[in-house]
């Protein structure tokens, strides 16, 4: 059974992992995003993701880059907890946690082969800077199917409504 604790990365231990990768000629899909309460919609996605390719490394937010994405009241569960969870998964290989707001700099030293993003995105939708840096090391860009229903949103809102 895997170790979570050990899928858990620093940005330069995943570039030496994904060096690695390279010389054994294994296909990296990367993936982002803040992943602040998991639901099937993460599960489903994940699952996908990492069928396009030999390894998953998923890049996630810092609990400061999320409150400045989503708000004072976000993250709900902390960055070390998002990152274990994401980390237990079977479908994951690897977690790093980034605390820009956008990931380019993080796309750029890994360099993937392949690129997942969600169905709600699109090419022209994708931050910039990060759609160069994926660009620029002639990543495969894919864009998942998306699952209605499932939103962090809408369970915090759904928790919230049923406290009033």
């Amino acid at each position: 059974m895997k170790n979570p604790e050990k899928c858990l990365l620093t940005l330069d231990e995943a570039v030496l992992w994904r060096e690695e990768l390279r010389k054994n000629n294994r296909k990296l899909v990367v993936t982002n995003g803040c992943f602040d309460l998991m639901h099937r919609g993460h599960a489903s996605y994940l699952i996908e993701a990492a069928k396009l390719g030999d390894e998953l490394l998923v890049l996630i937010n810092s609990d400061a880059s999320v409150r400045a994405i989503k708000g004072e009241t976000r993250p709900i569960v902390s960055e070390a907890d998002r990152a274990y969870m994401l980390a237990a998964l079977e479908s994951v290989s690897r977690v790093v946690i980034f605390d820009d707001s956008r990931c380019n700099k993080e796309l750029a030293a890994l360099k993937p082969d392949v690129y997942a993003k969600a169905g709600d995105y699109t090419l022209e939708t994708l931050v910039a800077c990060e759609r160069e840096a994926l660009q620029s090391c002639g990543a495969e860009i894919v864009f998942m199917p998306f699952i209605q229903g499932f939103s962090t949103t809408n369970i915090v809102e759904k928790i919230s409504a049923s406290l009033r």
